[in-house]
């Protein structure tokens, strides 16, 4: 399929809707409004198309770019391309969940969302702390920069009610994410996240709120030490 078939399947597969919902979450035109489990037979049929999926997300349009997270591989994706993923994603959705997809299968993702968080665009800043999330879910222990995580883990404890709105509900998930996944920094992630206490985000008109961190982890955990690691972050 070429981008303009692509772009006329996901038009025909939209919902007045699925539409209302996104652009009430905070998606900006141009979108179609497509659910995401109406995505999945697209991604089953181009999955691997690393070029479309490039031409996708350099659309703009919300529903394109997430078909883009679905299909691209980020092992194959360039520093450059992971960088314009991260300054183009455009509202929360795409750079809290599409950008760190591709990003934590990066070898220099660690790097990349390390420069990520501390950028001054917000987008930006939430692509880094969920790219840090995913790679705790999904990297073995043995490959985690440990001394580095335990830094951010402090970091959040002092800071994130001081950063910005929606980067305070990515650095909670990052905190969850070590304590969900992360065995030799499980306890201390508990604790950090029992210090930060509540954590307040202007979710907008939606339904959503914000994970309480302790009893989150403990949740995922299931009763074990740790949760078992995710081959993948998508879904």
């Amino acid at each position: 399929m070429t981008l303009e078939a692509v772009l006329q399947e996901l038009a025909a597969r939209a919902t007045p809707s699925t539409r209302c919902t996104y652009l009430r979450h905070g998606a900006p035109e141009p979108l179609f409004g497509v659910r995401i489990g109406d995505l999945k037979p697209l991604q089953r049929a181009l999955k691997g198309r690393q070029e479309l999926a490039l031409e996708l997300y350099a659309t703009g349009n919300s529903d394109a770019m997430y078909l883009a997270g679905l299909i691209a591989d980020g092992s194959k994706m360039t520093r450059a391309q992971l960088n314009q993923w991260a300054a183009g994603a455009s509202w929360h959705m795409i750079a809290g969940t599409i950008v760190p997809w591709v990003a934590s299968e990066h070898p220099a993702a660690m790097e990349l969302a390390g420069r990520w968080i501390e950028s001054r665009r917000e987008l930006t800043a939430i692509a880094g702390w969920s790219t840090l999330t995913a790679l705790t879910a999904t990297r073995p222990d043995a490959d985690l920069p440990m001394d580095r995580l335990e830094s951010l883990l402090d970091r959040c404890r002092t800071t994130l009610h001081d950063a910005p709105n929606r980067v305070r509900y990515a650095m909670n998930n990052f905190v969850i994410g070590c304590g969900t996944y992360v065995a030799p920094l499980a306890e201390r992630a508990l604790d950090t996240a029992r210090r930060i206490g509540p954590v307040t985000v202007d979710l907008g008109n939606t339904a959503c709120q914000v994970p309480e961190a302790p009893s989150y982890i403990l949740k995922c955990r299931r009763g074990a030490a740790v949760a078992p690691k995710r081959k993948t972050t998508r879904c």
